[in-house]
Parts: structure tokens; C-alpha cells; sequence
């Protein structure tokens, strides 16, 4: 007979994973032979997955641990929790499946751990690009707390058997994600992208924090920044200030350079006007998705009219990076690659979903 496993300790199970994610995180900068001792496997498959998929470098994989690390911990998850502590109560345990991206590390890990702490069981239909990580991490979760052991399982074939589904993919496939799932209750996620609003008046400390907004996972995620609306007269080279530090991180990436220089020889053949600093590029586009090595940047005249526009535009975007403003959205400059655990993808109330099945 299955049992079911109390908020209470889903929170406590939790807070230990991140504790331990933290240590791993910390482990990158400073090497703490200790861990391959008591965690072989778990090591293992972190180098495996960078062995594997190469944007998923060393930095990138520390950053994601650091980043759940800096929210899973037992104060954060119970606030989180606190509104949803009935429902889940009274829940009828289904199978969710869920399909995941595997675009930056660990980026199913959310959906994952909304589901279990829901009182559900979590069908995962793993990305080729991230299909080491989150079983690993599900490893070590089911150690920390044998109860989850019967609760998690990864899918190779076709998703059957399921109740409930949730699935990440572009605008093509969400396509088919609608047509093909319609009976069942969904969360049904398209592309979004993050953008940024300067006022002009930002200090180099600012721009070093947006260039993480634009930079981390080398511009991957769905809350990376990839365009920008920057004030008119505002000299866009300046945003290469933003973009410095990750220069040689670039330059050394022989994928992230293979983008760069097909979109420089592109731009440069249709005479298109950019800025290059030979490692990234400016462009002005009206577009919201810029390929990988690109930046897109558009000019406004007044923050009340940008507001209207962004409102508007909303099912583009996933994360507005500003000072300019609150609300829409809104986070500070280099905050977007680091959500709370309310912050949930696309705007839609993933926990309130699954509590409502």
C-alpha cells in the first residue's frame, strides 16, 4: 500500500536536497574531496551531464545548484507552501507526466518538485539535452526520503498511464502538445523570452548585473534576457559594458562560437547594421527570441508607453529585468536567472494546478 508522505516532511526533505545542492555548488569554486566520497554517484553524473550536453559547463551547473540552493531551504518552502497546505491535504494522489525542456540544468526541477509536494506521482519524460541530472538529484531525494521511491519515474518511451500533464516545449511543438493532450487536464508552456528596460541612468554595477540576466546559461533560458528597450540617444555599444566578463567564456565555447560567427556572417552579407565585439552582437530588432551569440535591442520614448506595449505583449515574455518600474513582471537587474518559488513559468500557478485535480 502506498503511503502518503506529509507536507511537513516533503519541506524537510526538500531543505535537506538544497543543503546539499549548496555544498556541491560551493564545491566548484572550492573543491571538497569529501563529497565524492559520500555522493560518488551524484558526482559522477554531474560530469557526466557537462561529458554530454557541452552548454552544460561546470559554471553553468554550480550556478543552477547555487540558485535552488539559495531557495530550498525550510523557511522559503513552508512560506510557499503556507496557502496551499489545505488543498494538498485533501488531495487525491494522480499521475502527472511531464515533459520537460532541457535547455539550462535542473530545468524540469521545478515542475518536479511541485508535484510531489503536492501528494502526486511525477511520470518524467526526460529532454535528450538534461537527462542526467534530475534523476540523480531524484536519486538522492529518495535516499534523503525512501517515501519518494515509489513516487518517481522517468519514461524513455511513449507517456502512458497519466492523469494529468505538463509540458515545456517551442511554440511548434506546444502545438502538438494541445492537440494531442486536449482530453487530459495540462499546463501546456510555449516560448518566452526575458527582456530588460534601461533608463540610461544605470551604473556599471547595474550593467554587470544585467550582463547575468543576458549571459548565464549562455542566454538559454526562458528568463534569459534576450532583448532590450533601451531610451532614445542611448548609445547601444554601451551595452557591451553588460556583456564584458563573459567574453572569454565565449571565446573559448566552440558551439557558442559556431552561433556567433554564422549570425556575424549573416548580418554582415545582408548588410544588416550591428555592433560586434567578437563574441557577441547587437542588433536592433522588434523581435522578442534572438538567437544564441545575439542581443536584440529596440528604442523607446516613454516608460508609460513601453508599460502598454509590454502589457500587451505579455504571452512573449516571461521576466521583465528594470529599474525603470515595478509590477509587469518586473524583477531587479541581474535577478532573473534567480526566481522565487512563486515565480512560476509562464504565470501559470503550476502548484495551484496540481492542488486542483
Amino acid at each position: 500500500m502506498e503511503h502518503s508522505i506529509s507536507t511537513e516532511s516533503g519541506i524537510n526533505s526538500f531543505a535537506e536536497l538544497g543543503n546539499i545542492m549548496g555544498k556541491i555548488a560551493a564545491s566548484y569554486e572550492e573543491p571538497d574531496p569529501g563529497l565524492n566520497i559520500e555522493y560518488p554517484e551524484l558526482m559522477e553524473s554531474l560530469q557526466l551531464a557537462s561529458q554530454l550536453n557541452p552548454w552544460f559547463t561546470p559554471s553553468s551547473i554550480a550556478f543552477a545548484l547555487k540558485a535552488w540552493a539559495t531557495v530550498l531551504n525550510h523557511k522559503s518552502l513552508s512560506h510557499w507552501l503556507t496557502e496551499y497546505r489545505l488543498s494538498i491535504q485533501n488531495i487525491q494522489s494522480k499521475r502527472i507526466a511531464v515533459v520537460m525542456a532541457g535547455n539550462i540544468p535542473l530545468v524540469g526541477f521545478h515542475d518536479f518538485m511541485c508535484t510531489l509536494l503536492a501528494g502526486h506521482t511525477f511520470k518524467g519524460k526526460l529532454s535528450s539535452d538534461d537527462k542526467v541530472l534530475l534523476p540523480a538529484f531524484a536519486n538522492l531525494l529518495c535516499k534523503i526520503n525512501p517515501g519518494y521511491k515509489n513516487k518517481i519515474q522517468f519514461i524513455n518511451g511513449t507517456l502512458t498511464d497519466f492523469d494529468a500533464i505538463i509540458a515545456t516545449g517551442s511554440n511548434n511543438t506546444a502545438r502538438y502538445f494541445e492537440y494531442y493532450f486536449a482530453k487530459y487536464p495540462h499546463i501546456i508552456r510555449k516560448n518566452r523570452n526575458g527582456v530588460a528596460v534601461l533608463t540610461g541612468d544605470e551604473s556599471e554595477d547595474d550593467f554587470r548585473n544585467l550582463g547575468l540576466d543576458i549571459c548565464t546559461y549562455f542566454g538559454l533560458g526562458c528568463r534569459n534576457v534576450s532583448k532590450i528597450f533601451i531610451p532614445e540617444k542611448f548609445d547601444p555599444r554601451k551595452l557591451f559594458i553588460a556583456i564584458e566578463p563573459f567574453n572569454n567564456l565565449f571565446s573559448d565555447h566552440y558551439k557558442y562560437m559556431n552561433n556567433h560567427n554564422f549570425h556575424s556572417s549573416v548580418y554582415l552579407l545582408n548588410k544588416i547594421q550591428h555592433y560586434d565585439n567578437g563574441s557577441f552582437i547587437l542588433t536592433e530588432s522588434a523581435d522578442y527570441s534572438s538567437p544564441i551569440s545575439v542581443l536584440y535591442y529596440s528604442f523607446y520614448k516613454n516608460t508609460t508607453e513601453l508599460r502598454v506595449k509590454l502589457s500587451e505583449d505579455k504571452e512573449s515574455i516571461q521576466c521583465i529585468a528594470t529599474k525603470a518600474f515595478a509590477g509587469n513582471n518586473a524583477v531587479h537587474l541581474g535577478y532573473t536567472q534567480l526566481p522565487e518559488l512563486n515565480e512560476y513559468a509562464d504565470g501559470i500557478d503550476t502548484l495551484n494546478f496540481l492542488c486542483g485535480l
